[in-house]
This record gives C-alpha cells, structure tokens and sequence, in this order.
C-alpha cells in the first residue's frame, strides 16, 4: 500500500458519520417483514399485502423525484436560522467548473463581495485544475456533484454510485485542498441508498430554496424572476457555471442573470456565504 493510499483510507475513516435511515426507509422495512410474516400466517390474504408494499415502492419512487423532499434522508433546502439572523443566503453553482464562464462568475462575485458554493464534477475539477486554484484562492468553497455527472445518477446501484462520489472526493480533495463536506446529486434525483453512501464519505446532502431553470430557460428576466420573487435570508440559490444555459442573444445564462441577482441582494441587505460558512462546518 503507498503512502498517498493509506493517507486517504484514513481521511475516509476520520471524515465518516453515522447514517441514520430515514423515516420512510425504517417503515419500509417494517412493511417487508411484516408482509412476509403475514402471508406465512394467512396465504389468501396475499393480493392485499402485494398492493400495500406497491404503494410503499411508489412512494419512494415519487420521492426520487422531490429534489427538494426529506423522505430519503436529511436534505439542506435552506440555511439555519442563525444564518438567516445574519442576512446570509447562499450562491450555489453547479456543474463546472467551466474554463470560460467560471472565471467571469468569480470576477462578479468579487466585484460584489460574495462567496459562493461551486458544485463542481469531478472529471471537470481534474481537467482545470487551475480554476479549481483561483475558485478556492479567492475564498469560495468547492464541493461534490459526482465525479461523472451521468443524468441517470438515481438509477445507478450503490457501488457504482459510491465509487463515482468517491472519485469525486479524491480528486476535489486533492486539487482544492479539502474534501467536500457537502453533496448535490446530478438533476437534483437520489435513490434511497444514497443517504447511506454520502455518510460513508463525511457528506451531507444539499439542494436548494429556489432556482431559475437557467439550464433550459432563454429569458434572462425569467431566471431573475424565479431567483428573486420571495427572496429572503436563509435562501439557498442555484445557478450553473457548467452545463450553461444560453440567452435568446446567445449570452451565457448564468452572467446575464449574476449581476441582477447581487444587486437585488446588495439593495435587500443580504450577503451570500459558503455552505461551510453557514452551517459552521470546519
């Protein structure tokens, strides 16, 4: 075994949190075993059992499906109330980071004086290492949104999936200087093993308050819209840096909106903080 090797095997150990099954998965197993003690105790009544443990799978399906839901595990929509108290909100970015937008996103966010949240993939991180350096010289906090970004993520098995946020943690780990502490699935979907998977890797999963569909609207006052309308602190904001929606004049989604949306913050009173800063991760 190297010593690289043995260095990450223990930064694994150290980094890994005790996983607490949701709610939804504990009934779910109750229902299991109950059923099968049902039908060995009264065989006719089988039909009746079969529909209950459909219902039960069409709820988790559903649940894949509710970025934003609580039912497959704890999930970050905001930021804590002692964060809101401050006026903190926080700038997410998914998807990059990108050679040519992600250096114009900082630029705003340092004519501004905000920090953000870059979500980035793994491959990516690997690929521009040298924005990675700027992303975290200028202050802002880097962290996992899968190592490949593949779009059916949720439908991956579990060892594929946790090898894929593994990488992920290795390679922003090592070019950023620190493992991530939080996650973001890929189109927002987790299956209900993932909660399982993040708490192996020290990771707690994040999604959002509010997004503008950046990636597949065209008007850019639709996009402020949807990220301003009830803005208020505690807000957790979502954009891409990566994967950039474009305007109908052909202007990158993300830097036609950026600037409205830290004004409309400046004007509010409120300040975007990194995720690690929010939730006083260290």
């Amino acid at each position: 075994m190297t010593v690289d090797t043995a260095m990450e095997r223990s930064l694994d150990s150290a980094s890994a949190r005790r996983w607490r099954p949701a709610p939804l998965l504990k009934i779910t197993l109750a229902l299991h075993i109950a059923g099968v003690l049902a039908i060995a105790i009264s065989p006719g009544g089988w039909p009746w059992i079969v529909a209950l443990l459909g219902c039960n799978h069409l709820l988790i399906i559903g649940s894949v499906f509710c970025p934003r839901g609580q039912l497959l595990g704890a999930n970050v929509v905001r930021l804590p109330a002692a964060a809101a108290e401050r006026g903190e909100v926080a700038l997410t970015f998914d998807d990059g980071p990108d050679p040519l937008i992600t250096p114009r996103v900082l630029d705003l966010l340092d004519r501004f004086g905000m920090k953000a949240t870059f979500f980035c993939v793994g491959r990516k991180v690997c690929a521009h290492p040298e924005v990675v350096a700027d992303m975290v010289r200028r202050g802002h906090a880097i962290e996992n949104h899968s190592f490949e970004h593949i779009h059916w993520f949720a439908a991956m098995d579990p060892w594929r999936m946790s090898r894929d946020i593994e990488n992920a943690q290795q390679a922003i780990g090592r070019l950023a200087g620190a493992r991530p502490a939080f996650f973001r699935a890929p189109n927002g979907f987790r299956n209900p093993w993932l909660d399982a998977l993040l708490a192996k890797s020290g990771l707690r999963y994040v999604s959002w308050t509010r997004r503008g569909l950046d990636t597949v609207r065209h008007d850019a006052r639709a996009v402020a819209g949807a990220l301003t309308q009830g803005l208020r602190a505690g807000d957790v904001l979502l954009l891409h840096d990566g994967n950039c929606g474009r305007t109908a004049e052909n202007e990158p989604m993300v830097l036609a909106v950026l600037p409205v949306l830290l004004e409309r913050l400046r004007e509010r009173g409120l300040k975007s903080v990194a995720l690690r800063t929010a939730l006083e991760t260290h």
